[in-house]
Order: C-alpha cells, then sequence, then structure tokens
C-alpha cells in the first residue's frame, strides 16, 4: 500500500520540478527582455514586485536563483552583469524578500506631491518662456554645440553678439571671453554665454530672462553650516572629490569618474557662486547620481551601476533625492520647476524606481546628519 501510494505520487513530483524550471527559465527570459529594453533598471524590490505580478507568488521563491545564474550568463553585456552583481545582490534581492526593501507612506507622499506640482509647472507661463527662450538657441548646427561645449563645459545658451542685442535686449560685457563656432561664408564666428552678457541700459524694453533662469538652484529654508561639513567629510570618506569652482550660471554642478590611477573614485563639481543652502541642495542631487549607479558601479560595492538609464529618468530620480533629503532637513529648494522640463507628457517615466530613491535618499540625510565612521576595508 505505501509503496503503491509512492508511485502515484512520482507523476506529481515530477510535475512540480518541471513546472519550477519552466517558472525559472519564464523568470530569466523576462529580465533579460528588461534589460534589453533599456527602459529601466529596478531596486530589488521593484523587481520582486514586477516578477510576483506576472508570474504569482511562487515566483519569489526563484527569483535569487534567477539572478544569480544571469550574473554568469555571457549573453548579456558587462555593464548588465555589473548590475546584477550590485543593485541585485543577494544581501538587495533577500532584504526585498523579507520586505525591508519597500519605500515608506511618507517617502511617497512626498514624491507625489513633487510630481503634481511639476506637472502644475509645467502648464505655467513661466515654464513656456523658458520653453521660447530656449527654442531661439536652436539654430546652431550639431558641430558647433559641440564646439562650444569643449570650449566652456557648462554652457547652457549661446549667442552672436548680434543675436543677444536683437533677440534679448543684452549687449556683451566689456571683458567677456567669446567662444568660436564655424559659420557659412565665414571661417568662424564668435558667440557669448549668458553669462557674458548683461541688459543693455539704452534699449527702452527690456526683454526679461525667464524666471526659471532667475530662480535657478535657489534654495530657502534654516541654514545649518554643519550639515554641508558633514556632506563634505562622508563624501571624502567614500573617496568623492568635491571642488567648488566657477561655472555657468545655468548649471549649479556635475558629476563625473574621477581620472585613472587617482586616489579618488568619484568627482563632483559645484558652482561657487552658490550660497550654502544651495551648495548643500546642489551636492545633495550630484551625489545622489552617484549612489543611485548613475555615473558607474562601484568596484568594492559602496553603490551599485544602473548607467543605461535614460537621461529624464537619470535626473527626476536624483532630483527627487534631493527634494526629499532637503525637506527632511529644512530646506526647500526650487525642484518642482527642474523637474518639469524631464516629464514626458507630464508624466513620470516608467524607469524611474522610488525604491532607490527612497533608500539613497535615507543615505544622504545620515550622511547630511553626522560625519560616518570610515569604510571597512575588505
Amino acid at each position: 500500500m505505501q509503496q503503491t501510494t509512492h508511485n502515484e505520487n512520482q507523476p506529481a513530483l515530477f510535475s512540480s520540478a518541471e513546472a519550477s524550471v519552466k517558472l525559472r527559465e519564464a523568470i530569466a527570459q523576462f529580465i533579460r527582455k528588461l534589460l534589453a529594453s533599456k527602459a529601466t533598471q529596478p531596486a530589488a524590490g521593484d523587481l520582486l514586485e514586477m516578477v510576483v505580478k506576472g508570474f504569482g507568488w511562487l515566483a519569489r521563491h526563484e527569483l535569487l536563483s534567477v539572478i544569480r545564474q544571469l550574473r554568469d550568463d555571457h549573453q548579456l553585456v558587462s555593464y548588465q552583469r555589473d548590475y546584477l552583481r550590485s543593485a541585485l545582490a543577494d544581501e538587495e534581492i533577500n532584504d526585498a524578500l523579507r520586505g525591508k526593501a519597500r519605500w515608506t507612506h511618507e517617502d511617497h507622499a512626498v514624491l507625489d506631491e513633487l510630481f503634481r506640482r511639476s506637472t502644475i509647472y509645467r502648464g505655467s507661463e513661466a515654464f513656456r518662456d523658458m520653453i521660447e527662450f530656449c527654442a531661439r538657441f536652436r539654430e546652431y548646427r550639431p558641430f558647433n554645440n559641440l564646439l562650444v561645449r569643449v570650449q566652456n563645459p557648462s554652457c547652457s545658451f549661446f549667442a552672436t553678439a548680434k543675436d543677444w542685442q536683437n533677440r534679448f535686449s543684452r549687449r556683451i560685457k566689456e571683458d567677456a571671453r567669446p567662444m568660436l563656432i564655424l559659420a557659412p561664408m565665414h571661417p568662424v564666428m564668435l558667440v557669448y554665454d549668458l553669462d557674458s552678457t548683461e541688459p543693455d541700459p539704452t534699449c527702452p524694453e527690456q526683454a526679461k530672462l525667464p524666471k526659471q533662469l532667475e530662480v535657478f538652484a535657489t534654495v530657502v529654508g534654516e541654514w545649518k553650516p554643519e550639515m554641508l561639513e558633514n556632506l563634505l567629510a562622508n563624501a571624502k570618506r567614500d573617496h568623492i572629490q568635491v571642488a567648488f569652482k566657477e561655472l555657468s550660471s545655468t548649471n549649479a554642478g556635475f558629476v563625473t569618474p574621477a581620472a585613472e590611477g587617482s586616489e579618488w573614485k568619484m568627482r563632483s563639481v559645484i558652482h561657487d557662486a552658490l550660497d550654502g543652502r544651495g551648495r548643500l541642495a546642489t551636492l545633495c542631487h550630484e551625489l545622489a547620481h552617484i549612489y543611485l549607479g548613475h555615473v558607474e558601479g562601484d568596484k568594492d560595492g559602496w553603490w551599485p551601476s544602473r548607467i543605461n538609464l535614460d537621461h529624464p529618468t537619470l535626473e527626476i530620480e536624483a532630483e527627487a533625492t534631493a527634494y526629499i533629503v532637503c525637506l527632511r532637513i529644512g530646506l526647500i529648494p526650487a525642484s518642482a520647476a527642474y523637474v518639469c522640463s524631464f516629464l514626458k507628457s507630464g508624466q513620470v517615466p516608467e524607469a524611474v524606481s522610488l525604491e532607490m530613491i527612497a533608500k539613497v535618499a535615507a543615505k544622504l540625510e545620515e550622511m547630511v546628519r553626522h560625519v560616518l565612521p570610515p569604510r571597512k576595508k575588505g
């Protein structure tokens, strides 16, 4: 009788094992397509939610084994495998399975409010003024845009002296430094960035700059200098070099990998004309790019690799992260005006990871409030 029962159960056991294999193959195929689409590189909790929604509750038990298998799949390109090893490390997947990877209701509410305000701002007169202003700079060919970028990496807007005068009633400052571009029927043409101009007092009607430029990188609220000092100390702790230099008035900062062979992992430059509040908010934004994995992964695993996201997703994630941090420490940045320009049809891109935003915001808030102990080697 016992032997008969065992034999009767054999097909069920085999079917269960076979179903498990098929489920893993289906999950693996789903993740491959996700990576190939260039649409998103979700955090562990985001991915778990997507997999459970698509394949059912049992998929939870297969996710980690699938991820481990894909990390060694050389049909995937190297940056995809780096993403699987860093953003989807075993610890991250296990935290997601235990429910530790989800964002809080407070974080969700803050982001919802930011995106709501950004959508409203998108329909404002100030936003329309900015779009019209930008449109007047589209006539310069891409190669000339590249030439200007080489001469002045932080330049956002440039035009000839004649264009500045006729279109914006602005004249070139006395000691302004021109940039060279190529032009039809001329060997070269001189152009100037916005910072090289000033309102022409002889013009009866002044063409005002868009409000969005005037409030660029403006931050209000309580200011405690030790917050910036803490953040700088913690950036140094993570081998991130921070420098304050003169940039274009429309470029608050940027971040790049450090030079090869340098003692630093990353390098960030912040516009030195910003006040303390602006410096803190901008540094939060630039560090968010690093800790969100937007620049490149870290071989020591201090931040993940998520380098295949589109530009709107990168900027929305970084600014939303900085926005949460600023609100928590008593500052209010002009994030809605910044984020609105990256919303496609007023919608937040699907690739934006709320989980990554919440996790990095919590990390940066801790870095702002306290000087953290040195990283453990190995």
